[in-house]
């Protein structure tokens, strides 16, 4: 009987030290995502679920697309990039940065024009003859950089559409990304500021009053792919971001899901 217990005893430790490099090995994978700052606070949440459901740790470094596409072009060890607009992921695509065969056009968001929570500022029709420099007064209009930044990008296109930008351009505050622009808004720092819907509904110190209509701007589109350089593990992480419980997740914090994997 004892021989017995002895021998179980052995295989249950066999099994134990054969099982510790496998959970090892899983505890010590890990991804890395470039993602656009709009995409925070709903990217944070989709990670944890990745990582609840595979045990891959997953991290993430968010700012302005333009400054995510220069440093994966200078080899930043970077798996996933998702960027906020088109143009900054045909950037790194141009430089053989990403894996093109794995690009997606991911979510869409919109445009929207917000004030602090407590302004006197009211609703805004946003149209042809649309007078931002007028309804900001003497205070200042927070957004991305207009040069690079993309939803500075769509600002600007935006504005010129309803030629608005001569007017309003010297009271712009450019900010680093589109979060930053968010904040100055947020602390009463700018009367005006234009970011995302998915921005605005995050943050409680901000209100939305008004939103551009389609067709002022290019559609506002997330891209994502695979850098060159993604780890094999990156392959399952771009299809979970296109699972239904991704697209529950991002629905939820206001984005368009535009790819969702086919249910069969």
């Amino acid at each position: 009987m004892h021989r017995r217990r002895f021998t179980i005893r052995l295989a249950l430790l066999g099994v134990a030290l054969w099982l510790a490099p496998q959970v090892a090995t899983a505890q010590g994978k890990s991804l890395t995502i470039f993602a656009a700052a709009s995409m925070k606070n709903a990217l944070d949440d989709v990670n944890a679920a990745y990582t609840r459901a595979t045990g891959i740790k997953v991290v993430s470094s968010y700012a302005a697309s333009s400054a995510l596409a220069k440093q994966i072009e200078g080899g930043a060890p970077a798996d996933v990039f998702v960027s906020a607009d088109l143009t900054w992921m045909d950037y790194v695509q141009d430089k053989k940065a990403i894996n093109a065969e794995t690009r997606v056009n991911l979510l869409g968001n919109k445009l929207v024009l917000i004030a602090p929570k407590d302004s006197r500022i009211g609703n805004a029709t946003i149209g042809e003859g649309f007078n931002l420099a007028g309804l900001a007064g003497d205070g200042r209009i927070a957004t991305g950089d207009v040069k690079a930044v993309p939803v500075g990008r769509y600002a600007k296109a935006a504005l010129e559409q309803f030629g608005a930008w001569a007017a309003a351009e010297p009271k712009f505050a450019m900010a680093d990304n589109v979060r930053a622009a968010l904040l100055l808004v947020a602390r009463g720092e700018a009367a005006l500021g234009i970011v995302y819907k998915t921005d605005a509904m995050v943050e409680p110190g901000v209100k939305i009053i008004g939103t551009f209509p389609e067709g002022s701007h290019p559609p506002v589109i997330y891209p994502v792919a695979a850098t060159a350089t993604a780890k094999p593990d990156a392959t399952a992480y771009l299809a979970f971001l296109r699972s239904p419980a991704a697209k529950q997740i991002f629905e939820k914090y206001g984005f368009t899901v535009l790819a969702a994997k086919p249910t069969t």
